[in-house]
C-alpha cells in the first residue's frame, strides 16, 4: 500500500509510536512520518506508506503551522508543561498589550536555542539523551524563521498563540525565551499542529477511525489523493510506453512540461510512478522511481 495518510496525534504519544501503531493497523511494515510532533503536541502528522516513503526527502524543509497555550509564572527543564519546573511558581499577569509588543521581537529570521530536551545532536549524541543523564548540554543558536506570531488572547497567567514558522523552528523555545524577556519564565501548555506543507487537519484522521476503516476493509479511503501530493511540481500522466521506461529508469521524453524542473510522472489517475527531473529540453531522467512494475488498476478509477 503506496500512499500517503494525515493522522491528528493525540497527546501523550509519540511520533513513533503513531507510526508503530499505523504499521499494526494497515498490517504495513514501511510506514514513516514527515514532521515529528512532541508527546505534549497533537495535530496534523502526515505519514508516508510503502514506496512514497521515499518522498519524506521533499518535506524537510515544510512551513508549518500551529496554535497553543504559554503559561507565563515559572520555566521548566523540557520548556513546556512535560517537565519538571526550574523554579517555584510566580503569580504573574499578562496583558495581551504587552504580549503583542513581545511577540512583534520574534518575528522574522531570528537567532533560537533549541530546547536541551531535543533531537539536535551534540558529536552524535542526541541533547535529550544528555538531558536525561542531567548532563551539560552545549546547544548553540540556530537561525530560525517566524513568519507570523499572533497572541490571541490572554486568560490570567496564560495566553493562546498561532504561529506559522520555517521548518526548524522551536515553539517551546518561543515560549521560554518569552518568560525569560518578562522576568517570570514561562512555558509551552498546549500545542496543536494545524498545518504541515499542504496539509491541514481537515483531512486528518484519528487513529480511531482508521483502525474502523481498516477493519471494514476502507483504509485506502483514509489516504490523500496522490495527485495532491507536492503541489509545486506540476503533473504528467505517462502512456504505458513512457511508464514503462520511467519504472526501469530510463529517461524520456516530455514535450508538454518542458519548462518545468521537477515533475510527477503518473500512470493513470491515481498511480505516483516517479520524480522526474528535467536534463535538457524536453529530456527528463527518473530522480525517484516509486513504482518497478505496474500496478493494476481497479475498475472504477
Amino acid at each position: 500500500m503506496n500512499g500517503v495518510l494525515i493522522i491528528d496525534k493525540p497527546a501523550g504519544l509519540t511520533s513513533h509510536d503513531v507510526v508503530n501503531r499505523v504499521r499494526r493497523i494497515l498490517h504495513q511494515p514501511a510506514v514513516g512520518h514527515l514532521g515529528t510532533l512532541d508527546p505534549l503536541a497533537t495535530g496534523v502528522l502526515p505519514l508516508v506508506t510503502g514506496n512514497l516513503t521515499r518522498l519524506a526527502q521533499f518535506y524537510t524543509s515544510s512551513e508549518k503551522t500551529y496554535e497553543g497555550t504559554i503559561r507565563f509564572g515559572f520555566a521548566t527543564d523540557t520548556y513546556d508543561s512535560d517537565g519538571e519546573a526550574s523554579g517555584a511558581a510566580q503569580t504573574v499577569k499578562v496583558s495581551l498589550e504587552q504580549l503583542h509588543t513581545l511577540a512583534k521581537s520574534f518575528l522574522g529570521v531570528i537567532e533560537q536555542m533549541p530546547p536541551p530536551f531535543s533531537a539536535k545532536k551534540i558529536k552524535g549524541v542526541p541533547a535529550y539523551k544528555l538531558a536525561r543523564k542531567h548532563k551539560d548540554v552545549p546547544l548553540k543558536p540556530v537561525q530560525v524563521e517566524i513568519k507570523e506570531f499572533d497572541i490571541l488572547a490572554v486568560d490570567g497567567d496564560k495566553a493562546s498563540f498561532r504561529a506559522r514558522v520555517a521548518s526548524g523552528t522551536y515553539i517551546r523555545s518561543v515560549a521560554h525565551d518569552m518568560g525569560q524577556q518578562i522576568g517570570c519564565g514561562a512555558h509551552l501548555a498546549s500545542l496543536r499542529r494545524t498545518v504541515l506543507g499542504e496539509f491541514d487537519l481537515g483531512e486528518a484522521r484519528t487513529l480511531e477511525e482508521l483502525d474502523a476503516a481498516a477493519r471494514a476493509g476502507q483504509s485506502e479511503e483514509m489516504f490523500i489523493h496522490p495527485r495532491r501530493l507536492l503541489p509545486q511540481f506540476p503533473c504528467v500522466t505517462a502512456s504505458d510506453e513512457t511508464a514503462a521506461l520511467i519504472r526501469s529508469g530510463r529517461a524520456v521524453n516530455l514535450a508538454e512540461l518542458s519548462q518545468a524542473r521537477q515533475v510527477k510522472v503518473f500512470a493513470g489517475q491515481r498511480e505516483l510512478i516517479a520524480i522526474a527531473t528535467r536534463i535538457a529540453g524536453t529530456l527528463f531522467h527518473p530522480r525517484i522511481v516509486l513504482a518497478s512494475e505496474p500496478v493494476r488498476q481497479a475498475s472504477n478509477q
